[in-house]
């Protein structure tokens, strides 16, 4: 017989970071590994993964749709680029700090550092959203 369905006693799972998938949206410049998404938890509303931008490396200008992205940074120097009135603007997060990316905002990482930007991303959305957009940031 078998028991009936608990949403209360659901096991945890644990993805080990050897197991992370690239198989997710890509934007060039950087590299984006999922660890917690539908397909490889079964999670439901949320996605997260690792990002990493090489030393001296800056990835193409790109945002999440209506996606809220929070941002761990674990190592590294990445620098968080988005466009106000019309002028780049530039955030300088230090390992240990987050940085929250609104829907729909266009943004790029830049790694002027010697060393690889390692971050950690958790979505709103189930979904790896990734719009990729040509030209610069401020139109």
């Amino acid at each position: 017989m078998t028991a009936p369905h608990d949403d209360w006693h659901r096991p945890l799972r644990h993805v080990a970071a050897d197991d992370l998938s690239g198989d997710t949206g890509q934007t060039p410049g950087m590299s984006r590994s999922e660890a917690i998404s539908a397909s490889t938890v079964g999670s439901e509303r949320l996605w997260m993964g690792r990002t990493t931008v090489g030393a001296g490396a800056s990835s193409g200008n790109h945002h999440h749709g209506d996606s809220e992205t929070a941002i761990y940074v674990v190592s590294g120097h990445p620098v968080f680029v988005f466009a106000r009135d019309g002028e780049e603007v530039r955030l300088t997060p230090e390992p240990g700090d987050y940085v929250f990316v609104p829907p729909f905002t266009p943004h790029r990482e830049e790694n002027p550092g010697a060393e690889e930007a390692v971050v950690v991303i958790a979505r709103s959305s189930q979904e790896a959203i990734v719009v990729n957009l040509p030209g610069g940031l401020t139109g």
